[in-house]
């Protein structure tokens, strides 16, 4: 069981930067593979990005490829998503979540566990 609680979201402005990060309890952590998703009213949620449990595997959707950074620190339970070049189009409650699944990092149905998302907002 692990639980986890996002913070770092808020208003920025197209072109800027801002980085979420994602506290995870439970001294399991280090074996998730940790992914984030993000659902824009009305539309389904969406993958991000993903980070294997040793740190040596990302992936990243085509919409953020280049300007999105997953990182991990497993001493510190902490998932971090550095966002860059933010667009309108990024703005969306996101999610961090858990998975123990290593291959099918961008279905959410393969993450048991979520946090209570945080709203971005990108303005034009």
């Amino acid at each position: 069981q692990v639980q986890l609680v996002e913070s770092g979201g808020g208003l920025v402005q197209a072109g800027g930067s801002l980085r979420l990060s994602c506290a995870a309890s439970g001294r399991t952590f280090s074996r998730y593979t940790m992914g984030w998703f993000r659902q824009a009213p009305g539309k389904e949620r969406e993958f991000v990005a993903a980070i294997t449990w040793g740190g040596g595997s990302t992936y990243y959707a085509d919409s953020v490829k280049a300007r999105f950074t997953i990182s991990r620190d497993n001493a510190k339970n902490t998932v971090h998503l550095q966002m860059n070049s933010l667009k309108p189009e990024d703005t969306a409650v996101y999610y961090c979540a858990a998975s123990y699944s290593s291959t099918n990092y961008a279905s959410k149905y393969e993450y048991p566990y979520w946090g209570q998302g945080t709203q971005v907002t990108v303005s034009s």
